[in-house]
This record gives C-alpha cells, structure tokens and sequence, in this order.
C-alpha cells in the first residue's frame, strides 16, 4: 500500500507540474508581455485604461458562464428530484391473500362453459387427530409424598436415572 500511495503523490505531483506548464504556455500565447519601460504617464494610463476594458470583459464572461453553470446546476436538481418523486409514486402495491375456490376460480377462467362443481376436498385421506392427553394417564396424588420423595440427594439420583 506505501509502495501505491507513493506512485499516486509522484503522479499527482506531476500532474501539478503539468498544470502550471499549460497555464504558463497558455498565458505566454494570449497576453503579449508588458512593455512599461520608456513611456510617459499619460501613455501609462492610456495602458491601464485598456487593461481595465479588458479586464472588465473578460469579467462580464466570467459572471455568465457562472450564471448559466448555476441555472443548469438547478435544473438538474429539479429534475433529480422529478425522477424522484415519479420513483415514488408508482409503488407496486402489496398482494393480498384472496380465497378462492376451484369453482369460482373456474369460473373465472373458462366463463359460462364451467358446469361442473369439483370438490377438491372429497378426493382428501381424512386424517384422526390423536388424542395425546387420553393415552396418558393423568397420576393424582398427594404432592407432599413427591417432594418429600424428591428431596435431598436419592431425589437427585432418582432424576438423573430417569
């Protein structure tokens, strides 16, 4: 990971370094030097006049390319937002359990055709519910003798053994 975060501060160094030469070449092709040395000082303000004109400009471009920058930032938002709210409203809704039966369902299905009622239920084993509480005897008895029987240490052996 250091030999990573290493190749990645070089490069990004040098990326820096890049930058500064393209914004050095850039300004050498547009803005020819300054040729103060020699001139008197109404050709001074003449000069500064003129870069003040042209910095004005350049300004007026700035401001709106940053108004158009901030009107389609909004824009997007608002239709971020838009894409939002449709995602919203077209929640699928939750499918509710409907009992049918095989004869409606029929029915439905094949329209007035459907004469025959089908009983799925009679072809069904009939299962006998067992009756745990019958098989077992029910032992009524005094409680005392129980826990008197279960005391000290033969009650423990007796509950481990069983």
């Amino acid at each position: 990971q250091s030999l990573m975060l290493a190749k990645a501060k070089e490069e990004w160094d040098q990326e820096i370094l890049d930058k500064q030469a393209e914004k050095e070449r850039y300004l050498s092709e547009r803005i020819a030097p300054l040729h103060t040395s020699g001139l008197s000082l109404s050709q001074l303000q003449d000069l500064c006049k003129e870069l003040h004109e042209k910095v004005e400009i350049v300004d007026e471009e700035r401001y709106d390319i940053e108004a158009k920058c901030n009107h389609n930032t909004r824009e997007i938002k608002d239709l971020k937002i838009k894409v939002l709210d449709l995602r919203g409203k077209f929640k699928r809704p939750p499918l509710r359990r409907v009992r049918v039966s095989a004869d409606a369902m029929l029915r439905a299905l094949l329209g007035s055709k459907h004469k025959v009622s089908m009983d799925l239920r009679a072809n069904l084993k009939s299962v006998k519910k067992e009756d745990t509480e019958k098989e077992r005897p029910v032992e009524v008895g005094d409680w005392r003798k129980n826990v008197e029987a279960m005391s000290g240490m033969e009650g423990r052996k007796k509950m481990f053994d069983a």
